[in-house]
């Protein structure tokens, strides 16, 4: 339907099947379907799907085939309008110092993944990811990859070595989406990844309970993660590719209109699609992995914020204005915002790194892994979690 000349007739085929009329549009229908996953697809349409997107290009045989393994609906799988590599991974890309002459064009207000691993510190500016969606590096000795969904707001940073596989695991852009967010892909077995819940959902890998390991990560404007880690190092230039490297393309009609690209069921109302959450991902005292996500803008200004996640103690430390938010494990304690950008607690002044939050007295309090996220994906796949946000 969506790339058929003869819309009408196939929603009029659609609706005397169905009997529903959600409406004319490919994307009406996409939405009535995932809406709806007690229908059955017809036999055989994973050799359909195989076949149809082959057309496009033919390299997506190499995820999608007759019988391929899945835990995610094929049919809610489209196309998300490039092809196999089509937004290029960076991988094991050069890095700079901030003096060196390659890093002159940053500049101070303009926005950064900032990571640090076993005090290797770098910056991997948005005006890049925006068009590569995905890095693939070794940070501290430890490899990982940056997943990107400009579609989704989102950013997770992985830990990419698996127990039982002897490489790390590189991974790239499929051009496929499911429900908005891009499916990435690995280059050893050719599986599709849910890029938020970081598991294999397609291919050889589908129920092989991988589920990749979550880092810290933050977004910051360059100014102050220059400011708070002037070691660091920061992603050149020169890529290998040429783009429109500027900040804000290519993706800035698309971040600055409510409306999504492509569609996605939004069943949790209380923000709006593409409002900001920022969600931690912590490791219990029981054992278990909790989440929660809370909007970005109850960091307005510099702001503190003490809760729980599941049954860990949680301090986060934002502020709106460029996306940052950091969290720690509090071991209990409750922190205040003291100024523009300084945290008191217990016994005075705490100093906020990359790794932990510091105390007078030298106590530390482990980072938690987080990332930032557009609203309607978090819900999406994250229904059960809870949310630090006023029910209306």
């Amino acid at each position: 339907m969506r790339y058929s000349y003869e819309t009408k007739a196939v929603v009029k085929t659609l609706e005397r099947i169905t009997g529903a009329k959600p409406g004319p549009e490919w994307a009406d229908w996409m939405l009535w379907q995932e809406a709806n996953p007690d229908i059955p697809v017809f036999e055989g349409h994973d050799g359909y799907l195989a076949d149809r997107m082959a057309r496009i290009d033919d390299n997506f045989r190499l995820f999608l085939q007759r019988g391929v393994k899945h835990e995610i609906r094929l049919e809610e799988t489209t196309w998300g309008g490039v092809v196999k590599d089509g937004i290029p991974a960076l991988t094991n890309p050069d890095l700079v110092s901030p003096d060196d002459e390659l890093a002159t064009y940053l500049k101070p207000d303009e926005l950064v993944f900032g990571v640090s691993i076993n005090g290797d510190t770098r910056a991997y500016p948005l005006r890049f990811l925006d068009w590569h969606e995905m890095f693939n590096d070794v940070i501290g000795g430890k490899p990982v990859s940056l997943a990107y969904c400009t579609l989704c707001g989102l950013g997770i940073l992985f830990e990419t070595t698996v127990k039982g596989h002897e490489k790390p695991f590189v991974f790239g852009s499929s051009g496929f989406l499911h429900r908005s967010n891009k499916l990435m892909y690995d280059k050893e077995t050719n599986s599709l990844w849910n890029q938020v819940t970081g598991r294999p959902v397609v291919g050889p890998l589908t129920s092989s309970g991988i589920e990749l390991k979550i880092l810290p990560v933050v977004i910051t404007s360059w100014e102050k993660w220059y400011k708070k880690n002037p070691d660091s190092k920061v992603l050149s230039e020169h890529t290998g590719y040429y783009r429109g490297y500027r900040p804000g393309r290519p993706y800035s009609e698309y971040s600055n209109n409510p409306e999504l690209m492509f569609p996605a069921l939004v069943r949790d109302t209380r923000l709006a699609p593409k409002d900001y959450v920022f969600a931690v991902r912590a490791l219990g005292p029981d054992g278990n992995w909790a989440e929660k996500a809370w909007p970005v803008t109850d960091f307005k200004g510099f702001t503190v914020i003490n809760d729980m996640v599941g049954k860990t103690t949680v301090v986060l430390i934002g502020d709106a204005g460029s996306r940052t938010v950091r969290a720690f494990e509090s071991g209990g304690k409750t922190f205040k915002a003291v100024g523009a950008d300084g945290v008191l607690g217990p016994g005075g002044a705490w100093q906020v790194t990359e790794t932990a939050l510091t105390g007078p007295d030298g106590q530390s309090l482990k980072r938690l892994p987080g990332h930032i996220a557009y609203w309607f994906a978090w819900q999406g796949y994250k229904p059960k979690s809870p949310s630090g946000v006023a029910k209306k």
